[in-house]
C-alpha cells in the first residue's frame, strides 16, 4: 500500500513538471509568434511610411541628419583609443548630453525657453522647421524665424517718402542695435592662411579651393541662372532710416533685391548667365495678398522658364527676423551675413533640391566654416512648405542676414554665394560634356564594328 502510495507521488510529481513544462512552452510559442508578429507589421509600417511620405520630418532621418561628424568621430573614438580625434570639446560632455537628450525626448531646447510654449501656443510651431544639415555657424541648433506680415501690409510709415526711388546704400549704413561695430579690413591688409582674408569683398584674401578661373563673358546671352524674391520687400534695417522689428521696403536698394542684385552680378561677372526679378507684387498684384506669396512667385518664375530654354538654377532669397548677434560671423576681422538653406517637403522630389543646397553648403564649410547655419527641412505645418521647388531640381530658398545686417556684410556673404553657384555651374557643365563624349565614343566605336 505505501509502495503504491509512493509511486502516484512519483507520478503526480512528474505530471506536475510536465504540465509546467508545456505551459512554459505554450507561453514561450505565444511570446515568439507575437514578436514575430510585432516585427512583421513594424516592417509593413515602415515600407508604407518610405512609400507614403519620403519626408525626414516626420521620421528619424532627421534626426539623424541633424547629428554632426564630430558626434560620430567621438563615438569611434571611445572603441579606438588611439584615434586622431580633434582638438576641443567632446561632444558627449554632461551639459552637452544632457541638452540632446532632453530635445530629444521632450522637443524642447533648453537654450530657447520659447520652444516649450511652441507646441501649445497657436501659429508658434511655424517656427519650428527640422535640421536636415547642421553648421558650424550654428552650434545652439537655433532655427530660422520668419515674421510673417498681415496680408494688407505695406511699408507705410515704415520709411520716409524719399525711399520710393532706388537709392545707393551709404557707406555707412545707420546702426540700429546696440552691438558693436564690426572691424572693417584696412586696405593691403595682411592675410591669414585659413581664412577669406581682410579683403572688403569676398572675391578677394583666401581662394576658394574650387574657385573658378573667370571666363570670358556669357556672349550667348543665355540665363541660366535666376534670382528671385517671393518677399521682395523684407528689409535691413541699416539700410533703412528708421529701426524697426520688421524692416520692409519697397526700394531694391535696402531690400533682399539688393542681395539679389549682388549674386547676380557675381555670376555675370564670371560668365553665367543670370536673370535677376525685381518684382514688387504688393505694387503689381492687385488684391495683393501677403499670404498668397509663393503664387505670385511662382507665375513669375514659370513665365521665366517658358521664356529661357536651359534655365536650371532657381534661388529665392529671403532675410530672417532674428538679430544681429545670430545672423553674423566674422572672419578675420571682417563680417559675413550668415545664411539659412530651406528645403521644402510638400515637393516629392525634395532630395534633389537638398542636394544642391547640400553642394553650396558643403562649401562654405569647408571654406568658410560659420557662414551657413544649416540646411532645415519645412512642411506645410511650418510654412508653404513647397516654396517653388517642384519647378527645377536645383531649386532652393536662401535666407541672407537678418534684421540688422549691414550692406557690407550682405555684400560679402551675396559674392560667395555667386562664386560657389558659378562653381558649382561649370563643374555640372563640365560631366555633362564628359557623359556626352563618351556618348559619343560608344555610339562611333558601335558603328566601326
Amino acid at each position: 500500500m505505501k509502495r503504491n502510495g509512493f509511486q502516484l507521488w512519483n507520478i503526480g510529481k512528474w505530471r506536475a513538471k510536465l504540465l509546467r513544462m508545456l505551459s512554459m512552452g505554450r507561453t514561450f510559442l505565444l511570446l515568439m509568434l507575437s514578436s514575430f508578429v510585432f516585427f512583421l507589421l513594424l516592417g509593413l509600417g515602415g515600407m508604407a511610411e518610405h512609400k507614403l511620405n519620403s519626408s525626414t520630418v516626420s521620421s528619424m532621418k532627421g534626426f539623424a541628419g541633424s547629428l554632426s561628424s564630430k558626434f560620430f568621430m567621438d563615438m569611434l573614438g571611445m572603441e579606438l583609443p588611439h584615434l586622431d580625434k580633434e582638438k576641443g570639446d567632446s561632444t558627449f560632455s554632461g551639459e552637452k548630453m544632457t541638452t540632446f537628450v532632453f530635445q530629444m525626448l521632450t522637443s524642447v531646447n533648453p537654450r530657447d525657453p520659447k520652444s516649450l510654449l511652441a507646441k501649445e501656443m497657436p501659429g508658434m510651431s511655424v517656427n519650428d522647421p527640422v535640421l536636415l544639415r547642421s553648421a558650424a555657424g550654428n552650434q545652439n541648433l537655433d532655427p530660422p524665424e520668419d515674421f510673417h506680415l498681415p496680408p494688407e501690409t505695406d511699408d507705410k510709415g515704415e520709411q520716409s517718402a524719399k525711399t520710393d526711388q532706388p537709392q545707393a546704400p551709404s557707406k555707412a549704413p545707420i546702426s540700429t542695435t546696440d552691438h558693436p561695430p564690426v572691424k572693417e579690413p584696412e586696405p593691403g591688409g595682411k592675410k591669414e592662411p585659413g581664412n577669406p582674408g581682410n579683403a572688403g569683398n569676398a572675391g578677394e584674401g583666401k581662394k576658394n579651393p574650387t574657385q573658378t578661373p573667370v571666363p570670358p563673358a556669357n556672349a550667348t546671352g543665355k540665363k541660366v541662372v535666376m534670382i528671385y524674391h517671393s518677399h521682395p520687400r523684407e528689409a535691413y534695417n541699416p539700410l533703412l532710416s528708421k529701426a524697426s522689428s520688421n524692416p520692409s521696403s519697397k526700394s531694391p536698394s535696402q531690400s533682399v533685391m539688393l542681395v539679389g542684385k549682388y549674386v547676380a552680378d557675381k555670376l555675370e561677372s564670371l560668365g553665367v548667365g543670370t536673370l535677376h526679378s525685381e518684382k514688387d507684387y504688393a505694387t503689381t498684384v492687385n488684391d495683393y495678398n501677403y499670404n498668397f506669396s509663393y503664387k505670385y512667385s511662382r507665375q513669375t518664375v514659370k513665365e521665366a522658364l517658358s521664356r529661357n530654354n536651359g534655365l536650371d538654377y532657381l534661388i529665392d532669397i529671403h532675410r530672417d527676423s532674428q538679430r544681429h548677434d545670430k545672423t553674423t560671423t566674422v572672419i578675420d576681422g571682417a563680417g559675413y551675413a550668415q545664411v539659412f538653406f530651406i528645403v521644402g517637403h510638400e515637393n516629392k522630389n525634395w532630395r534633389k533640391n537638398e542636394a544642391f543646397a547640400s553642394a553650396i553648403h558643403e562649401q562654405l564649410e569647408k571654406s568658410y566654416p560659420g557662414i551657413s547655419r544649416g540646411i532645415w527641412g519645412k512642411t506645410s505645418a511650418q510654412g508653404n512648405g513647397e516654396y517653388n521647388q517642384s519647378l527645377a531640381d536645383n531649386s532652393i530658398l536662401i535666407e541672407v542676414g537678418g534684421i540688422d545686417s549691414t550692406n557690407e556684410e550682405l555684400k560679402r556673404t551675396a559674392e560667395l554665394l555667386g562664386q560657389i553657384i558659378a562653381d558649382l555651374y561649370y563643374k555640372d557643365q563640365k560631366a555633362e560634356k564628359a557623359n556626352a563624349d563618351t556618348s559619343v565614343s560608344a555610339a562611333k566605336a558601335g558603328a566601326k564594328s
